[in-house]
């Protein structure tokens, strides 16, 4: 009952009230209490991604400062050897400004990744964002080979976007979706976004493109599993994604020790809020075991 009542209320709730349930979700504020968290993953035997909390960025003095954030995030991933590389949305750096905004700081972003031998993957946002995202792919991966985009299970133009881009040479996520899209473009059955996502899933397989799987759903995960050994996939064309906090460490713990790659997604930043009340609702026993351990050390 008190689960319930806390979830319901906590987005009206003051920060600091919100703010330990938050942790849970959130590796931080800063550059330096997100990097600490990457030397744990490291050790963990988990590869990591950054991403700087934040999107639709409408002034350039802004766009700028995230982008100089990530230049050094880049600088500091290379100092301390650290097995992780930045995933980006382009509304962060400006692609609501303009395209142009966008590329600008994007072509700084990667210059940064390729003189550290890093990797930058440009996330995906709503539909209204995709042809443009997709855009800055084809123009970023034409100077620079170290750049990988999302795709998005639920949409119903995905694989058509992959004929497109399979030349490229591309490396990419796929994710379910978590956008709020309509039914005329996007899937809402589960077991249809789940097909759709093998359907992804072979179609990289047979045009020798490395895939990101992102998902939680730990039956897809040994559907992907059982179809990569089916394709006689080498476990060097694929990781597993999963979300910071996720509470699944056992089924994680396992995939390690089969020998596959598991890359952890790690959010930080001052704009923490909105993304872990959303990620506080999604589950809701994360309030008991923080109540537990905010009563334990009272103690």
């Amino acid at each position: 009952m008190l689960n319930q009542i806390i979830t319901k209320s906590i987005s009206i709730l003051p920060k600091w009230f919100a703010k330990p349930f938050a942790k849970a979700y959130v590796a931080g504020e800063t550059n330096y209490e997100a990097i600490e968290r990457i030397k744990i993953l490291n050790q963990k035997g988990y590869s990591a991604t950054l991403d700087i909390l934040g999107e639709h960025t409408l002034n350039k003095n802004d766009s700028k400062k995230y982008t100089d954030q990530y230049l050094e995030l880049y600088q500091e991933i290379y100092n301390n050897k650290l097995d992780c590389n930045i995933s980006i949305k382009p509304t962060h750096i400006g692609l609501d400004i303009s395209f142009d905004e966008a590329l600008k700081n994007f072509m700084r972003i990667l210059k940064a990744s390729n003189l550290h031998k890093n990797f930058l993957r440009i996330d995906m946002e709503d539909s209204k964002h995709t042809n443009d995202t997709f855009k800055l792919y084809q123009s970023l991966k034409n100077d620079y080979s170290g750049v990988g985009v999302v795709v998005q299970a639920y949409l119903k133009r995905s694989l058509r976007d992959l004929e497109k881009l399979h030349f490229l040479g591309l490396n990419a996520r796929i994710c379910k979706g978590i956008y709020n899209e309509d039914s005329s473009i996007a899937y809402k059955n589960k077991n249809e976004i789940n097909d759709n996502f093998i359907k992804i899933a072979n179609f990289m397989a047979k045009h020798n493109c490395y895939a990101g799987y992102a998902t939680h759903d730990y039956d897809l995960i040994e559907k992907l599993i059982e179809n990569a050994k089916k394709r006689n996939l080498k476990k060097s064309q694929f990781e597993f994604q999963v979300l910071f906090g996720v509470p699944m460490e056992i089924q994680l713990e396992d995939l390690l020790k089969r020998g596959y790659k598991v890359r952890i997604y790690v959010p930080f930043g001052p704009n923490w809020f909105d993304y872990s009340i959303r990620r506080i609702k999604e589950n809701p026993k994360i309030i008991k075991y923080v109540l537990k351990n905010i009563l334990t050390k009272s103690k």
